[in-house]
């Protein structure tokens, strides 16, 4: 416990127990003892009597005597570290010196971790004894510990690796949570909201404005992704980065050649569309990359290859292709659009261009603008054409039918095509939004077969599952049940398809699926109507009598529903 004093001559307990050992008078030597190792201030000998009067422990009185001296140097060592005095850390430093032999003794080590803290280079063998030591390591402060990570990248590695474990638990937890609506759903935290997380703040201090940590976790990052491809780190390395422009830490930010393009992208994130004057300022930044500096066009990729980023650049396509039909303009005329889709094809290509390191913009196939996008607004077309020829009088309606299948190069391209197949998907989930069930009965068995089974992905089915709440009318309707499970959620093999997902949240889902349809095949059927099921919405009937047993879509009809 007093490991230490002898080094820096104070008398210990070891000290104290040899000299009653060997006097021959115990009392006087204690009091000689007290008198060489106490407070050595003259005027006190003559009051600690009074304090003997008043029944008050010297060791009480000498305790807090210490406590309050310990807070005052404590006080003092900051004072002197956040003064203009060129030899103030030359001061700590001899400071550090001659306390650090006590650093294990309880009362005097946070004396010595102040010191170690407000030292911008504390020396190396300092901060090898702390590391050596699991409990002075774990006392002392994250701007010692910043220092011994920028040299043990393995060290640094086990204290950020838990929190990007978190950090994608936290993410799926968000992805499969049961509180979903139009209004409620993974996009709609904004980014700052998003970069209070207890992960990013964490990150955030313990990088502080340390470049070499920032890289160190950038590099994390990049290897989790190519790993895993969960696009999700992906949207750690723009909310960190953001996080530290939030705080000012220009060291970082004026160094990362990503800064101002994400800090734009991020404008646009929290107001969710990409506006003219924005698109020029990433035009500009994606222009700019220049020769020998290619390797930007990583980080790059992976900031546009944040689900969030992805999200606000196809809503920006969407409403921009809204505009070409009222506008009776082409795709190829919109100098907006090549752009929102040189981003998407960017950022779809991240997990290629980091894995093979030859950083090239992708090529974007140009019969996605010319057949694929033009496609896609011929069926806004037939739906608008549709809806006017029913506003007819009787007598002026063709018999003009609601169209049933969709264009080749639709179908071709959100097969083929990673953008084309994008942009696809939230075509239908803008539909879904605009509560049109004719539309969404058309696209929807074109899902069945996308790139990379792009449609069964977690954030696609999370974001569907969420619009169709819009739809709870519908779902009393056996060709619109038929449409949403029999030729969508149930088209690969029943339920089999939930079985390729590896995340627990959705394994845990999927068990407790399969439990309820057991137990629904299990228990006798009812003779009479089921209630009403009421969604806040709208109320919805959907009766099961004994000659109808209940099948998985009937059962997922109701438990969507609910």
């Amino acid at each position: 416990m007093f490991a230490g004093l002898p080094e820096l001559g104070i008398s210990n307990g070891e000290d104290l127990k040899e000299t009653l050992t060997n006097c021959t008078e115990p009392l006087k030597a204690i009091d000689q003892f007290q008198t060489e190792n106490g407070i050595l201030l003259p005027t006190l000998q003559s009051a600690l009597p009074f304090l003997d009067l008043h029944g008050t422990p010297r060791l009480e009185f000498h305790q807090s005597v210490f406590d309050e001296l310990r807070d005052k140097l404590m006080e003092r060592v900051a004072f002197i570290a956040e003064g203009k005095d060129e030899d103030r850390y030359t001061k700590l430093e001899e400071l550090l010196e001659k306390s650090f032999p006590l650093v294990k003794m309880p009362s005097i080590q946070p004396v010595v971790m102040q010191v170690m803290k407000h030292l911008p280079k504390v020396p190396e063998k300092k901060l090898k004894q702390v590391m050596a030591d699991k409990e002075l390591y774990k006392v002392c402060a994250v701007e010692v510990k910043r220092q011994i990570w920028q040299d043990n990248q393995a060290l640094f590695g086990d204290e950020v690796s838990p929190l990007l474990k978190q950090y994608i638990v936290e993410k799926e937890a968000a992805l499969f949570s049961s509180d979903l609506s139009v209004l409620h759903n993974f996009f709609s935290p904004s980014p700052k909201t998003r970069r209070q997380g207890e992960v990013v703040l964490k990150l955030t201090q313990m990088i502080g404005k340390n470049v070499k940590l920032y890289d160190m976790v950038l590099q994390f990052l990049r290897t989790l992704f190519l790993r895993t491809r969960n696009v999700h780190y992906c949207t750690l390395r723009a909310e960190l980065l953001m996080s530290l422009h939030d705080l000012d830490i220009s060291e970082i930010c004026s160094v990362d050649p990503c800064h101002k393009f994400t800090w734009c992208l991020d404008a646009c994130i929290r107001e969710k569309f990409v506006d003219a004057k924005r698109a020029r300022e990433l035009q500009g930044f994606l222009d700019g990359v220049k020769k020998g500096q290619e390797q930007v066009l990583g980080d790059l990729s992976m900031i546009l290859c944040d689900p969030f980023a992805s999200n606000t650049l196809v809503l920006s396509t969407v409403r921009n292709l809204q505009e070409l039909v009222g506008q009776d303009a082409l795709p190829r005329d919109s100098p907006d659009l090549l752009l929102l889709l040189r981003m998407l094809s960017l950022g779809q290509g991240a997990w290629d261009m980091i894995d093979s390191q030859v950083f090239k913009e992708p090529r974007l196939d140009l019969e996605v603008v010319t057949r694929f996008l033009p496609a896609m607004m011929s069926v806004v077309v037939d739906d608008y054409t549709y809806n006017v020829e029913q506003k007819l009088p009787s007598e002026e309606k063709s018999s003009l039918s609601y169209p049933s299948t969709l264009p080749d190069a639709f179908t071709k391209y959100l097969q083929e095509n990673r953008v084309a197949c994008e942009m696809g998907l939230y075509f239908v989930l803008h539909i879904t939004k605009q509560r049109n069930k004719n539309a969404l009965q058309r696209l929807l068995p074109a899902l069945v077969e996308t790139h990379n089974d792009a449609a069964f992905s977690d954030i696609f089915l999370h974001l569907l599952t969420g619009h169709l709440t819009l739809l709870s009318d519908e779902f009393g309707t056996e060709e619109f049940c038929s449409a949403v499970f029999d030729m969508f959620y149930l088209s690969l093999d029943g339920l089999k398809w939930l079985e390729s997902f590896s995340s627990d949240p959705v394994k845990e889902l999927y068990t407790q699926l399969t439990e309820k349809l057991e137990a629904q095949k299990k228990s006798p059927p009812q003779a009479a109507d089921a209630p009403s099921l009421d969604l806040g919405l709208h109320p919805v009937t959907v009766p099961t009598t004994a000659a109808t047993p209940t099948t998985p879509r009937t059962w997922l009809t109701k438990t969507f529903l609910l």
